[in-house]
């Protein structure tokens, strides 16, 4: 099956890269790159898990049935591994709904109300429970006292930090941990732009918006390394978004593990990280 045939029965089933990532296991950015051509030689395996779902039976790969926006909105009955929307339209915005919302909307929350802004749509965010900020502060502090001891010029900034991704009015994030290495990008309010490493830990009520929604808009961004600290799972998953072959990194919380974007010179001792999860996250 060719790339070109592959584009054409993905347009007429409807399927998102997003669904298309979920019904063949397959990460978006390496979708997305493999399908415009930018991937010159991807692996059989990739390709073959692509035609797999494409060429079969579309009742069990059911096209159009959801994006994960529409999906969010009509799951708000709590359930833990779906990101949840703040609601489907607010009182306090007029007649907006979710899609619509801006910046703006987003400075005119009550400041005890946590969420982040992608694309127009409000995410909720709860409280980081203390394993999260037990393991937020080691590799900050493992990130700041490589930085510092070796005199880089790059900002390492841990949450809450507030992240103008595309520099539009749609999008604020607040990832737990980012590296920016361009100081023009540090405003007032803002970090405005892509920082250059981005660190999320994943909980119950935002993996699927880390592991999807925000793994290719960083990508989209031009963010060049990506970290998902799972601690359910005790993993570590990286993108190294300055590979073209976008595959993901799934490695278990042993030992140390180094970050790209220092040539393997920062590393990071997993293995402590691990410790702390078994003494702390009851």
């Amino acid at each position: 099956m060719t790339i070109d045939e592959m584009n054409k029965v993905k347009e007429s089933r409807g399927y998102s890269f997003a669904q298309l990532s979920e019904y063949t296991g397959v990460p978006v950015v390496t979708l997305q790159r493999i399908l415009s051509g930018t991937t010159k030689n991807p692996r059989k395996a990739t390709l073959d898990a692509i035609e797999k779902v494409l060429t079969g039976d579309e009742s069990v790969y059911s096209g159009k049935a959801y994006s994960y926006e529409e999906k969010s909105i009509t799951t708000m009955s709590g359930l833990d591994n779906e990101p949840r929307m703040l609601c489907e339209s607010s009182p306090a915005f007029g007649e907006k709904k979710n899609g619509e919302y801006t910046i703006e909307d987003y400075y005119a929350l009550p400041e005890d109300k946590w969420v982040e802004l992608i694309d127009g749509y409000f995410y909720d965010m709860t409280a980081p429970r203390p394993i999260h900020q037990i393991i937020s502060s080691h590799i900050f502090y493992s990130i700041y006292n490589f930085i510092r001891e070796n005199k880089g010029s790059c900002i390492p900034l841990c949450s809450p930090v507030d992240v103008q991704l595309d520099c539009d009015d749609k999008t604020m994030i607040q990832p737990d941990i980012i590296i920016v290495c361009d100081e023009d990008k540090i405003k007032d309010r803002v970090i405005y732009g892509a920082p250059d490493f981005v660190l999320e830990i994943l909980s119950p009520s935002t993996r699927r918006k880390d592991m999807f929604i925000k793994s290719e808009k960083y990508c989209n961004a031009g963010v060049k390394e990506y970290w998902m600290v799972d601690p359910k799972t005790k993993t570590l998953i990286v993108y190294n978004f300055m590979d073209d072959d976008v595959i993901p990194i799934k490695v278990p919380l042993e030992g140390e593990y180094p970050l790209f974007m220092y040539d393997g010179k920062l590393k990071i001792n997993l293995t402590e990280i691990a410790e702390s999860i078994d003494r702390f996250a009851r």
